[in-house]
């Protein structure tokens, strides 16, 4: 337990105890109860608790109000209740088109192990190339060890999928995780089987699916495949274990349901999934790597055109996740990927553009944003420069996309390959080394690497024009006419000996008094002063220069240190923390640095007014007892970068 451990205990308590809470999940000031019965709260003693502002209820929700320290409170009451870190509300029902469900759902497995995904592949690429030159041989321990630290997460992977998979189809992830070690059991391997002697006999004989049965399932044909290293079949089975799950748990006694509902789970699910949603999703996958290889087959320099013009288009709408099991089995059954690695040229492509921006613009807010941007695109990732520079500008964007499509045809036409998992921008050219360790692939990476930038460089310094608005256009500064002149009507002011900062609107629409929301924490001004405003567009930009301190999870909520140590709070729409981060895109992380103007989060306004959610949207400064006064500007309507709020100080 951390610091609050008296304050949690006290809250649970006056809750109505552990067993009176169904789940708990906090935003960016609340802690969120859902409670089997709310009347067994004390609402007054909660209220008059130290440590905690007010008490709410809305939406379903029993919401105690703690300010911006709510994360470490919520680290505190977690462990009292005994539920899983991050639980959600156990009916969650799916929203948007199947399509659109199926990519978050890719999205949200995959995500939590990409970035340790990289790393092992990076050591693995490494070993592979220390070894291709001759440093050490693939004898030593050394190499045995390294190699063990690069193919451990890639042998076990449905390990790690079974674990993200329960999370994202709320299965208790423990569940998930034993799957995943089922799927790798060594004696359930078709290797393993065969091993075992003559196949009994073959199914689907002459077709692409033809497969032996060493041996069976009470009668019942069990196909001999290998699970480790796969990654399609562990999803599927978890999926159908979280609807097991929730069968059982309707009609299993409380008294045994702790043992006996996964139990049932396990002996349905791990069946049905090696029987029949195993091998059904191993032939899906067969299906989709003979019709690209169809495609291939009919000109591989079209086909990787094709993937070079349209991967950024994809990242733009996170699309690019759904194509990442494709490339992961194609490394693990044919050894390599030459389907997907075409989108290998986009990489280099789009920093080639964003180099170029910042030789040619004058504006030195671009340049500024340039530079890192460019680098980070080196280093494989793109999407700061995709969202901050390249979109906004739209024709370096297309220039981008199409020397993307350049080098993917380059790539296709030559078979380029990448032979193992991991790395990002230029610490993929390990995994590109053939396995007898020539250099031929290699070189094709390298030459590549060199069309695309040449093209993408010299298009953008010949077609991109700097007309002088480029920050204002691109939204880094999309704010500034107005910032300008309102710099000029404070020119002919007096000099004063009071220090005023002015914070600028984050969005556009129309201005509302802080106390005439609806919500009463935010309304009573006990969180900070500020104001309000309605939004008329789904774009939230940066109202001053500083660093984002905190960007919530579900992305409705994000607070923002400005140069100055003005502590804002931008929260957009009232309990949209429900929605889970449906409907909103960020455009930065927690940490980076921004540049007022600049675009920070997307979210679609009507989306969130179809499902009743209030767009009122509060502006706070949460440091306010820092300060002599926040006074608002008294403006009826604003743009982004109009003067909203001045801090005294």
């Amino acid at each position: 337990m951390g610091k609050y451990e008296s304050l949690a205990k006290e809250i649970v308590r006056n809750v109505g105890g552990r067993e009176n809470v169904i789940s708990l999940t906090h935003c960016i000031t609340r802690l969120r109860f859902k409670l089997r019965n709310e009347e067994k709260a004390a609402d007054e003693v909660l209220k008059g608790m130290d440590g905690v502002v007010t008490v709410m209820k809305s939406g379903g929700q029993y919401q105690v109000v703690i300010g911006n320290h709510v994360p470490e409170v919520y680290a505190d009451v977690m462990p009292l209740l005994g539920l899983d870190d991050g639980a959600a509300p156990a009916e969650e029902k799916p929203s948007g088109s199947l399509f659109n469900r199926a990519i978050d759902a890719i999205s949200g497995i995959f995500q939590p192990i990409l970035g340790i995904m990289a790393a092992c592949g990076m050591v693995k690429g490494l070993n592979a190339l220390f070894v291709a030159l001759g440093w050490y041989p693939d004898t030593c321990g050394g190499y045995l060890v390294l190699n063990a630290i690069g193919d451990g997460l890639f042998t076990f992977l449905p390990l790690f999928l079974g674990y993200t998979a329960a999370k994202k189809f709320q299965l208790k992830p423990m569940v998930g995780l034993v799957i995943g070690a089922i799927m790798c059991y060594p004696g359930i391997q078709g290797s393993a089987l065969k091993a075992g002697g003559e196949a009994l006999y073959t199914l689907f004989t002459g077709t692409m699916f033809e497969s032996a049965v060493y041996t069976e399932f009470f009668g019942i044909p069990l196909i001999a495949m290998d699970y480790t290293g796969t990654v399609v079949p562990v999803i599927f089975v978890v999926y159908f274990a979280s609807k097991c799950e929730k069968l059982f748990s309707r009609f299993i006694p409380d008294l045994v349901k702790f043992f006996f509902v996964p139990m049932l789970t396990l002996l349905v699910a791990v069946p049905v999934g090696f029987l029949l949603i195993g091998p059904a999703a191993t032939f899906g996958s067969t299906i989709i790597a003979e019709t690209v290889i169809g495609v291939r087959d009919f000109s591989p320099m079209i086909a990787g055109a094709i993937v070079g013009l349209t991967w950024q288009i994809l990242v733009i709408f996170g699309l690019h996740w759904g194509f990442i099991p494709v490339y992961i089995n194609n490394i693990m059954t044919n050894g390599y990927d030459n389907v997907m690695m075409p989108f290998f040229a986009c990489t280099f492509a789009t920093s080639a553009v964003v180099l170029a921006i910042f030789f040619k613009t004058k504006n030195r807010q671009m340049k500024e944003m340039a530079l890192p941007n460019f680098i980070s695109g080196i280093f494989g990732v793109t999407e700061p420069a995709i969202y901050g520079i390249l979109l906004p500008l739209k024709k370096p964007f297309i220039i981008s996309c199409i020397a993307g499509g350049i080098g993917g045809g380059f790539y296709g036409a030559f078979n380029f390959r990448k032979f193992m998992m991991g790395g990002m921008g230029i610490f993929e050219f390990p995994a590109m080394i053939e396995p007898d360790g020539s250099m031929g692939n290699l070189m094709v990476a390298f030459a590549g690497v060199i069309i695309t930038m040449v093209i993408a460089f010299a298009a953008t310094m010949v077609f991109y024009k700097d007309d002088g608005k480029t920050a204002e256009t691109a939204g880094v500064e999309s704010g500034m006419s107005g910032a300008a002149d309102g710099g000029k009507a404070e020119a002919s002011e007096p000099a004063q000996m009071i220090t005023r900062n002015e914070i600028a609107s984050p969005l556009k629409g129309k201005v509302l008094k802080l106390a005439d929301i609806k919500d009463a924490a935010f309304a009573s001004g006990i969180l900070g002063k500020g104001a309000a405003v309605l939004p008329a567009e789904g774009a939230v930009y940066a109202p001053a220069d500083g660093v984002v301190a905190t960007l919530f999870p579900t992305l409705h909520a994000m607070g923002l240190v400005t140069d100055d140590g003005v502590e804002l709070l931008i929260h957009v729409g009232l309990d949209t923390v429900q929605l889970n981060g449906e409907g909103f895109e960020a455009f930065v992380a927690q940490g980076d640095r921004v540049k007022k103007g600049q675009l920070l989060v997307r979210f679609d306004k009507e989306l969130l007014e179809s499902r009743g959610f209030s767009l009122e949207t509060p502006i706070l400064v949460a440091n306010t007892d820092q300060f002599l006064d926040v006074l608002d500007a008294g403006a009826a309507e604003v743009e982004p970068g109009d003067r909203l709020l001045s801090v005294l100080k």
